[in-house]
Protein backbone atom coordinates (compact mmCIF):
# COMPACT_ATOMS: atom_id res chain seq x y z
CA UNK A 1 0.00 0.00 0.00
CA UNK A 2 1.38 3.43 -1.03
CA UNK A 3 0.17 6.43 0.96
CA UNK A 4 0.21 10.20 0.46
CA UNK A 5 -0.37 12.72 3.22
CA UNK A 6 -2.05 15.96 2.17
CA UNK A 7 -2.80 19.22 3.96
CA UNK A 8 -5.82 21.52 3.49
CA UNK A 9 -5.95 25.15 2.43
CA UNK A 10 -8.05 28.21 3.08
CA UNK A 11 -11.77 27.59 3.45
CA UNK A 12 -11.42 24.65 5.84
CA UNK A 13 -11.14 26.83 8.95
CA UNK A 14 -13.72 26.57 11.76
CA UNK A 15 -13.77 27.97 15.29
CA UNK A 16 -12.62 25.25 17.67
CA UNK A 17 -10.32 23.50 15.22
CA UNK A 18 -7.60 21.53 16.93
CA UNK A 19 -8.87 22.16 20.47
CA UNK A 20 -9.90 18.56 21.18
CA UNK A 21 -6.43 17.39 20.13
CA UNK A 22 -4.74 20.03 22.29
CA UNK A 23 -6.90 19.13 25.29
CA UNK A 24 -6.12 15.43 25.00
CA UNK A 25 -2.54 15.27 23.71
CA UNK A 26 0.45 17.28 25.02
CA UNK A 27 2.25 16.94 21.65
CA UNK A 28 -0.63 18.78 19.99
CA UNK A 29 -0.69 21.48 22.65
CA UNK A 30 3.05 21.97 22.09
CA UNK A 31 2.47 22.78 18.40
CA UNK A 32 -0.06 25.50 19.23
CA UNK A 33 2.27 26.90 21.91
CA UNK A 34 5.13 26.98 19.39
CA UNK A 35 3.01 28.82 16.81
CA UNK A 36 1.78 31.31 19.43
CA UNK A 37 5.37 31.98 20.47
CA UNK A 38 6.56 32.39 16.88
CA UNK A 39 3.84 34.94 16.13
CA UNK A 40 4.05 36.70 19.50
CA UNK A 41 0.32 36.35 20.10
CA UNK A 42 -2.27 33.77 21.14
CA UNK A 43 -3.44 32.65 17.72
CA UNK A 44 -4.70 29.50 19.46
CA UNK A 45 -7.22 31.59 21.41
CA UNK A 46 -8.64 32.94 18.13
CA UNK A 47 -8.74 29.41 16.71
CA UNK A 48 -10.61 27.99 19.66
CA UNK A 49 -12.78 30.91 20.78
CA UNK A 50 -13.25 32.98 17.63
CA UNK A 51 -14.85 35.12 16.54
CA UNK A 52 -14.99 33.52 13.11
CA UNK A 53 -14.57 36.95 11.48
CA UNK A 54 -11.15 37.28 13.11
CA UNK A 55 -10.16 33.71 12.33
CA UNK A 56 -11.05 34.16 8.65
CA UNK A 57 -8.72 37.14 8.23
CA UNK A 58 -6.18 35.72 5.81
CA UNK A 59 -3.21 36.60 8.02
CA UNK A 60 -4.78 34.46 10.79
CA UNK A 61 -6.32 31.68 8.69
CA UNK A 62 -3.09 30.64 7.01
CA UNK A 63 -0.93 29.97 10.12
CA UNK A 64 -4.00 28.64 11.98
CA UNK A 65 -4.71 25.92 9.43
CA UNK A 66 -1.04 24.96 9.44
CA UNK A 67 -1.04 24.73 13.24
CA UNK A 68 -4.09 22.46 13.22
CA UNK A 69 -2.51 20.21 10.59
CA UNK A 70 0.84 19.91 12.34
CA UNK A 71 -0.84 19.25 15.68
CA UNK A 72 -2.79 16.38 14.13
CA UNK A 73 0.38 15.06 12.51
CA UNK A 74 2.27 15.09 15.82
CA UNK A 75 -0.54 13.13 17.45
CA UNK A 76 -0.43 10.58 14.61
CA UNK A 77 3.30 10.20 15.18
CA UNK A 78 2.94 9.82 18.94
CA UNK A 79 -0.20 7.69 19.10
CA UNK A 80 -0.26 5.74 15.83
CA UNK A 81 3.48 5.29 15.29
CA UNK A 82 3.46 7.28 12.06
CA UNK A 83 6.85 7.92 10.49
CA UNK A 84 6.46 9.96 7.31
CA UNK A 85 9.91 9.04 6.01
CA UNK A 86 8.98 5.37 6.27
CA UNK A 87 5.25 5.41 5.61
CA UNK A 88 4.61 8.13 3.01
CA UNK A 89 5.30 8.09 -0.71
CA UNK A 90 4.48 11.81 -1.10
CA UNK A 91 3.24 14.87 0.73
CA UNK A 92 1.24 17.69 -0.84
CA UNK A 93 -0.85 20.63 0.29
CA UNK A 94 -3.49 22.87 -1.25
CA UNK A 95 -2.15 26.43 -1.52
CA UNK A 96 -1.12 27.38 2.05
CA UNK A 97 -1.30 23.64 2.79
CA UNK A 98 1.91 23.28 0.79
CA UNK A 99 3.68 25.04 3.66
CA UNK A 100 2.06 22.61 6.12
CA UNK A 101 3.28 19.71 3.99
CA UNK A 102 6.83 21.09 4.01
CA UNK A 103 6.76 21.55 7.79
CA UNK A 104 5.41 18.01 8.17
CA UNK A 105 8.26 16.66 6.05
CA UNK A 106 10.92 18.56 7.98
CA UNK A 107 11.75 21.00 5.20
CA UNK A 108 10.65 24.03 7.26
CA UNK A 109 10.49 24.47 11.03
CA UNK A 110 7.03 25.04 12.51
CA UNK A 111 8.06 28.46 13.82
CA UNK A 112 9.40 29.59 10.42
CA UNK A 113 6.30 28.21 8.71
CA UNK A 114 4.01 30.16 11.02
CA UNK A 115 5.88 33.40 10.39
CA UNK A 116 6.01 32.80 6.62
CA UNK A 117 2.27 32.16 6.49
CA UNK A 118 1.50 35.25 8.58
CA UNK A 119 3.55 37.29 6.11
CA UNK A 120 2.01 35.49 3.13
CA UNK A 121 -1.52 36.20 4.33
CA UNK A 122 -0.73 39.84 5.09
CA UNK A 123 1.02 40.37 1.74
CA UNK A 124 -1.75 38.72 -0.26
CA UNK A 125 -4.35 40.88 1.46
CA UNK A 126 -2.34 44.06 0.91
CA UNK A 127 -1.59 43.38 -2.77
CA UNK A 128 -4.91 44.73 -4.04
CA UNK A 129 -7.38 47.30 -2.69
CA UNK A 130 -10.39 45.66 -1.07
CA UNK A 131 -13.21 45.13 -3.56
CA UNK A 132 -11.12 45.43 -6.71
CA UNK A 133 -10.52 41.69 -7.06
CA UNK A 134 -12.75 38.63 -6.96
CA UNK A 135 -12.76 34.85 -7.30
CA UNK A 136 -15.42 32.49 -8.61
CA UNK A 137 -15.89 28.75 -8.73
CA UNK A 138 -16.96 27.44 -12.13
CA UNK A 139 -18.70 24.09 -11.86
CA UNK A 140 -19.48 21.65 -14.63
CA UNK A 141 -16.88 22.69 -17.20
CA UNK A 142 -13.47 21.10 -17.76
CA UNK A 143 -10.19 22.95 -17.35
CA UNK A 144 -9.69 23.81 -21.03
CA UNK A 145 -13.19 25.18 -21.34
CA UNK A 146 -12.74 27.38 -18.26
CA UNK A 147 -9.39 28.59 -19.62
CA UNK A 148 -11.22 29.69 -22.78
CA UNK A 149 -13.95 31.34 -20.69
CA UNK A 150 -11.35 33.24 -18.66
CA UNK A 151 -9.55 34.43 -21.81
CA UNK A 152 -12.82 35.68 -23.32
CA UNK A 153 -13.92 37.40 -20.11
CA UNK A 154 -10.63 39.20 -19.45
CA UNK A 155 -11.14 42.01 -21.98
CA UNK A 156 -7.77 43.50 -21.10
CA UNK A 157 -8.12 42.86 -17.37
CA UNK A 158 -6.84 39.92 -15.31
CA UNK A 159 -8.87 36.71 -15.22
CA UNK A 160 -6.62 33.78 -14.37
CA UNK A 161 -7.27 30.20 -13.33
CA UNK A 162 -6.48 30.09 -9.61
CA UNK A 163 -7.35 26.49 -8.72
CA UNK A 164 -7.84 23.38 -10.82
CA UNK A 165 -9.43 21.46 -7.97
CA UNK A 166 -11.15 18.49 -9.59
CA UNK A 167 -12.93 17.54 -12.81
CA UNK A 168 -15.68 20.12 -13.22
CA UNK A 169 -14.45 22.36 -10.39
CA UNK A 170 -12.18 25.20 -11.48
CA UNK A 171 -11.71 28.58 -9.74
CA UNK A 172 -10.95 31.83 -11.57
CA UNK A 173 -9.40 34.94 -10.00
CA UNK A 174 -8.69 38.50 -11.07
CA UNK A 175 -10.29 41.90 -11.49
CA UNK A 176 -13.82 41.88 -10.09
CA UNK A 177 -15.48 42.92 -13.34
CA UNK A 178 -13.57 40.30 -15.34
CA UNK A 179 -14.47 37.53 -12.89
CA UNK A 180 -18.13 38.58 -13.01
CA UNK A 181 -17.99 38.45 -16.81
CA UNK A 182 -16.42 34.99 -16.57
CA UNK A 183 -19.41 33.80 -14.53
CA UNK A 184 -21.80 34.97 -17.23
CA UNK A 185 -19.72 33.48 -20.06
CA UNK A 186 -19.39 30.20 -18.18
CA UNK A 187 -23.15 29.91 -17.74
CA UNK A 188 -23.60 30.59 -21.44
CA UNK A 189 -21.07 27.84 -22.19
CA UNK A 190 -22.96 25.28 -20.12
CA UNK A 191 -21.55 25.56 -16.59
CA UNK A 192 -23.91 24.07 -14.03
CA UNK A 193 -23.04 26.88 -11.62
CA UNK A 194 -20.75 29.91 -11.41
CA UNK A 195 -20.39 31.10 -7.83
CA UNK A 196 -18.64 34.25 -6.65
CA UNK A 197 -16.58 33.31 -3.59
CA UNK A 198 -16.42 35.24 -0.33
CA UNK A 199 -12.71 36.03 -0.25
CA UNK A 200 -10.67 38.98 0.95
CA UNK A 201 -8.35 39.09 -2.07
CA UNK A 202 -7.96 37.55 -5.54
CA UNK A 203 -5.57 34.71 -4.71
CA UNK A 204 -3.37 32.87 -7.23
CA UNK A 205 -3.50 35.46 -9.99
CA UNK A 206 -1.23 38.14 -11.43
CA UNK A 207 -2.86 40.92 -9.41
CA UNK A 208 -1.01 39.85 -6.27
CA UNK A 209 2.50 39.81 -7.77
CA UNK A 210 3.72 42.08 -4.97
CA UNK A 211 2.96 39.27 -2.49
CA UNK A 212 5.18 36.93 -4.52
CA UNK A 213 8.06 39.40 -4.18
CA UNK A 214 7.47 39.65 -0.44
CA UNK A 215 7.68 35.85 -0.19
CA UNK A 216 10.85 35.80 -2.29
CA UNK A 217 12.54 38.09 0.23
CA UNK A 218 11.22 36.19 3.25
CA UNK A 219 12.14 32.74 1.91
CA UNK A 220 15.68 33.89 1.14
CA UNK A 221 16.21 34.35 4.88
CA UNK A 222 14.73 31.02 5.99
CA UNK A 223 16.51 27.69 6.24
CA UNK A 224 14.91 25.15 3.87
CA UNK A 225 15.95 21.50 4.12
CA UNK A 226 15.33 18.69 1.67
CA UNK A 227 12.02 17.14 2.77
CA UNK A 228 12.04 13.62 4.21
CA UNK A 229 9.30 12.80 1.67
CA UNK A 230 9.01 14.25 -1.86
CA UNK A 231 6.60 17.17 -2.11
CA UNK A 232 4.21 17.20 -5.08
CA UNK A 233 4.25 20.92 -5.82
CA UNK A 234 1.17 23.00 -6.65
CA UNK A 235 2.91 24.81 -9.50
CA UNK A 236 4.23 21.76 -11.36
CA UNK A 237 2.08 18.84 -10.11
CA UNK A 238 5.39 16.97 -9.88
CA UNK A 239 7.70 15.95 -7.01
CA UNK A 240 10.38 18.29 -5.71
CA UNK A 241 13.06 17.82 -3.06
CA UNK A 242 15.82 20.38 -3.75
CA UNK A 243 15.64 23.30 -1.28
CA UNK A 244 16.38 26.01 -3.87
CA UNK A 245 13.68 24.63 -6.15
CA UNK A 246 11.23 24.53 -3.25
CA UNK A 247 11.92 28.22 -2.53
CA UNK A 248 11.43 29.16 -6.18
CA UNK A 249 8.18 27.20 -6.47
CA UNK A 250 6.77 28.75 -3.28
CA UNK A 251 7.35 32.18 -4.81
CA UNK A 252 5.70 31.19 -8.09
CA UNK A 253 2.83 29.54 -6.21
CA UNK A 254 1.49 32.93 -5.03
CA UNK A 255 0.39 33.94 -8.54
CA UNK A 256 0.18 30.51 -10.22
CA UNK A 257 -2.59 27.95 -10.62
CA UNK A 258 -2.92 25.39 -7.85
CA UNK A 259 -2.81 22.24 -9.98
CA UNK A 260 -4.54 20.01 -7.45
CA UNK A 261 -6.40 17.76 -9.90
CA UNK A 262 -3.15 16.93 -11.69
CA UNK A 263 -1.27 16.51 -8.39
CA UNK A 264 -3.66 13.88 -7.07
CA UNK A 265 -3.81 12.18 -10.47
CA UNK A 266 0.00 12.06 -10.53
CA UNK A 267 0.17 10.46 -7.10
CA UNK A 268 -2.43 7.89 -8.13
CA UNK A 269 -0.44 7.12 -11.30
CA UNK A 270 2.62 6.57 -9.12
CA UNK A 271 0.78 3.87 -7.20
CA UNK A 272 -0.72 5.79 -4.28
CA UNK A 273 -3.75 3.85 -3.08
CA UNK A 274 -4.51 5.75 0.12
CA UNK A 275 -4.65 9.49 0.73
CA UNK A 276 -4.70 10.88 4.27
CA UNK A 277 -5.87 14.49 4.75
CA UNK A 278 -4.30 15.85 7.94
CA UNK A 279 -5.94 18.80 9.65
CA UNK A 280 -9.27 20.57 9.58
CA UNK A 281 -12.15 19.57 7.32
CA UNK A 282 -12.65 17.00 4.60
CA UNK A 283 -12.32 19.09 1.44
CA UNK A 284 -9.31 17.29 -0.03
CA UNK A 285 -10.70 13.84 0.73
CA UNK A 286 -13.85 14.85 -1.11
CA UNK A 287 -11.91 16.12 -4.12
CA UNK A 288 -9.93 12.89 -4.24
CA UNK A 289 -13.10 10.91 -4.77
CA UNK A 290 -13.76 13.00 -7.87
CA UNK A 291 -10.20 12.85 -9.22
CA UNK A 292 -9.11 9.26 -8.52
CA UNK A 293 -11.91 7.05 -7.28
CA UNK A 294 -9.55 4.11 -6.83
CA UNK A 295 -7.71 6.01 -4.06
CA UNK A 296 -9.18 5.59 -0.57
CA UNK A 297 -9.26 8.98 1.16
CA UNK A 298 -9.67 9.74 4.86
CA UNK A 299 -9.48 12.93 6.94
CA UNK A 300 -7.80 13.16 10.34
CA UNK A 301 -8.46 16.16 12.55
CA UNK A 302 -9.99 14.86 15.77
CA UNK A 303 -9.01 12.33 18.47
CA UNK A 304 -11.44 9.72 17.14
CA UNK A 305 -9.86 10.01 13.69
CA UNK A 306 -6.44 9.29 15.19
CA UNK A 307 -7.83 6.22 16.96
CA UNK A 308 -9.28 4.93 13.69
CA UNK A 309 -5.97 5.50 11.90
CA UNK A 310 -4.04 3.75 14.65
CA UNK A 311 -6.30 0.72 14.18
CA UNK A 312 -5.28 0.61 10.49
CA UNK A 313 -1.83 2.23 10.44
CA UNK A 314 -0.04 3.57 7.43
CA UNK A 315 2.34 0.67 7.19
CA UNK A 316 -0.41 -1.98 7.27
Amino acid sequence: MSIAFVFPGQGSQVVGMGKALADQFPVARAVFDEVDAALGEKLSAIMWDGPIETLTLTANTQPALMAASLAALRVLEAEAGLDLARDAAFVAGHSLGEYSALAAAGSLSIADTARLLRLRGTAMQAATPVGTGAMAAILGLDFDKVAAVAAEAAEGEVCDIANDNAPGQVVVSGNAAAVERACEVAKREGASRAILLTVSAPFHCRLIASAAEAMREALAGVEVHAPRVPLVANVTAAPVSAPDEIRALLVRQVTSTVRWRESVAFMAEQGVTRLVEVGTGKVLAGLTKRIARQVAAVSIGAPEDVAAFAAAPAQA
